[in-house]
């Protein structure tokens, strides 16, 4: 992972209208507000239409189960090199089922002692990450098992955390001071 320096600075959350306030504390681990929330919040019109649908993919309102939901977001973190992305969703994985082997191969990539399905998975994710579409193999695989809605909800969830990478590494958001690799 690549270390990227901070560009956007903290929001004093005291600055904020009590209903801002309140959605950024909704994120707290550890009585802190999330680091990439204190960045978001500089701007808030934005942070609160992004959040409806971020609140969506990471849920159980959507139709994966939250491992395989893990594994395309620690995936598509891999390969953009979002160590906030990634430092958060090993936490996040680990507590959906993933074990520290499986997390250790989901950066190797599908040809890493994968079963037929989790390898698609990761495939869904090279594939859209290298050409902006998922192949018509890992597409056929997947529909083995996945409905539509479930199709649909993986294409997503790797489209919203690329976007996430995007802005996390951009903006330099720091790692929380409880994930591994944080400075202290």
């Amino acid at each position: 992972m690549v270390e990227r320096k901070q560009r956007v600075q903290f929001r004093d959350l005291a600055t904020l209208s009590a209903e801002d306030r309140a959605l950024a504390e909704r994120t707290q681990v550890n009585g802190k507000v999330v680091n990439i929330f204190r960045v978001l919040m500089n701007h808030p019109k934005l942070a609160r239409a992004w959040s409806k649908f971020a609140t969506y993919i990471l849920s159980d309102q959507q139709t994966l189960a939250a491992r395989e939901r893990e594994i395309l977001i620690l995936r598509i973190g891999w390969l953009n090199q979002a160590p906030y992305e990634w430092e958060q969703h090993v936490r996040i994985g680990k507590a959906a089922g993933l074990t520290d082997d499986e997390i250790d191969r989901i950066g190797k990539g599908p040809k890493a002692g994968w079963n037929k399905h989790d390898a698609a998975l990761l495939q869904a994710a090279d594939d859209l990450f290298e050409n902006s579409v998922v192949g018509d193999e890992t597409w056929k695989t997947l529909a083995e098992r996945y409905n539509t809605e479930q199709m649909m909800d993986a294409v997503f969830t790797v489209g919203q955390y690329n976007l996430v990478s995007w802005v996390l590494n951009s903006m330099g958001v720091p790692l929380d001071d409880y994930l591994p690799g944080a400075k202290k």
